[in-house]
């Protein structure tokens, strides 16, 4: 007969208990997906945004002509079989050139976000954690981004850097990074005297160490929140610099340039101003609809 008394016997995991940390991720994005097809505005976002990576990743594909090809013999013609959304003052098919600046936009976006994310993240939880001189110098450089309109102010980097499209997504995230900058200090303030960071304080562990393994992390989900709202706002920036001539350059399909080329037509030839202008609008929206609901969800606060 065995001497194992009950105590030795190990106990069977209960049920719906994830067996590891990855099972538990698992989990956790399957909740995190059911709840954002849930809300009808939330999925309609997150449609069109999927919409834009598609039509940016298979334009080649999607064009039913070069967007750069010049026919003058059919200019300005009206939307129909040939031209689905009609030409531009120069023969170009404009519902090529709308595909093809899809791909512009979604450049445009990610470049945004990968550089302005970190930046506003680390001056962000660096700021709150220090607290006092260090907090000082950072806030006062973010305030002084902060009081500039985003647009006044990426104009004047615009004026020192010179036109084009590189150019134009340096001038937006330098003026993109401070909201996400304010946000991560709220964070962390609230977070550098909680328990765990006490505790880990306690053990020896460095302020780098703190930060980057405990505290980022816990701003995370704001940070992304902030910065897919943010989206909108960079569309708009972007639209507004290529419609002033100061960001993406011709021949280039960029949405903002193919307004400010269409409006001398635009009461005769409607199209020019009116397709690049709803896609401009469809996508700002979307991208606002889906922080909204990401916001729902990844707060939590909200539960």
């Amino acid at each position: 007969m065995s001497n194992l008394s009950s105590t030795d016997v190990p106990a069977a995991p209960r049920l719906g208990t994830p067996g590891s940390s990855f099972d538990a991720a698992c989990k956790r994005g399957v909740k995190l997906l059911r709840q954002l097809l849930r809300d009808p505005m939330t999925l309609a976002g997150l449609l069109v945004a999927l919409v834009l990576v598609l039509v940016a990743a298979f334009a080649p594909w999607l064009a039913s002509h070069d967007p750069a090809a010049q026919d003058l013999a059919a200019a300005l013609q009206a939307p129909g079989a040939g031209h689905w959304l009609g030409t531009d003052e120069y023969g170009r098919d404009v519902f090529s050139r709308l595909v093809y600046g899809a791909r512009i936009t979604l450049y445009i976006i990610t470049l945004v976000t990968v550089v302005v994310g970190p930046i506003g993240l680390l001056v962000g939880t660096v700021s709150g954690y220090f607290g006092g001189a260090v907090d000082t110098v950072f806030m006062r450089l973010t305030d002084i981004f902060i009081s500039f309109p985003s647009l006044v102010l990426a104009l004047a980097f615009i004026a020192a850097l010179g036109p084009g499209l590189e150019h134009a997504v340096v001038a937006i995230a330098l003026t993109s990074w401070p909201p996400i900058a304010r946000l991560a200090r709220a964070e962390t303030l609230a977070l550098r005297q909680a328990d765990f960071v006490v505790a880990v304080q306690l053990q020896g562990a460095s302020a780098a160490r703190i930060i980057v393994r405990h505290i980022v992390p816990m701003c995370l989900s704001s940070v992304i929140i902030r910065l897919t709202m943010n989206m909108a706002s960079i569309i708009l920036t972007a639209a507004a610099l290529g419609f002033l001539g100061l960001g993406a350059q011709a021949p280039s399909p960029e949405w903002g340039a193919m307004i400010s080329t269409g409006r001398r037509y635009m009461l005769e030839c409607w199209w020019l101003v009116a397709v690049p202008g709803a896609a401009i609008m469809l996508v700002s929206l979307a991208f606002n609809l889906l922080g909204d609901g990401l916001r729902d969800i990844l707060d939590p606060r909200s539960e």
